[in-house]
């Protein structure tokens, strides 16, 4: 099926913009259900607020199915988190999520951008690759699975012109 017919048989073109407080229950219900951690509600609200943060919603209709966060630090940032709902996952929304929060990285002065992911994350390690990202470091034992099991990270970078 066509892309632009299965969006719009689930409510609509998604559109990607800036967050607000009042997303933060959504964006928390999204990352607990993506995440063996999940941030609440608080940490989002947080963020939210804080100038150096930037945090972008994904919609469709007037669902909120995703987000994307960094932190900037003078002319580089790092993506603390990217997550589409798992019913909207594998329609390349992602992809289009990224792009958008990396235009608005560069649109804020940023010239590198960083990133951390689990290294057998083969999903995010695909878009992340598809967008310009390069493995520049590896973290062993970094990340911890539900059962205590330990998980190497990978450092990857992005230079935005």
């Amino acid at each position: 099926m066509m892309a632009w017919l299965s969006e719009l048989w689930s409510g609509g073109t998604a559109a990607v913009e800036p967050a607000s407080l009042r997303d933060a229950p959504a964006l928390a219900q999204i990352h607990g259900a993506s995440f063996h951690r999940g941030w609440g509600e608080n940490e989002f609200e947080s963020m939210l607020t804080e100038r150096n943060t930037l945090v972008h919603r994904l919609r469709m209709g007037r669902k909120i199915i995703g987000f994307s966060v960094s932190r900037i630090a003078a002319d580089e940032a790092e993506i603390l988190s990217i997550a589409v709902a798992e019913s909207h996952r594998g329609r390349g929304l992602s992809g289009n999520l990224l792009l958008t929060h990396l235009g608005h990285l560069a649109g804020r002065g940023v010239r590198r951008v960083f990133l951390e992911v689990e290294e057998n994350n083969q999903p995010a390690r695909r878009l992340y690759e598809r967008a310009g990202f390069t493995v520049v470091g590896r973290r062993e034992r970094y990340y911890r699975q539900g059962g205590g099991e330990p998980l190497n990270a990978l450092l990857m970078r992005r230079d935005l012109s």
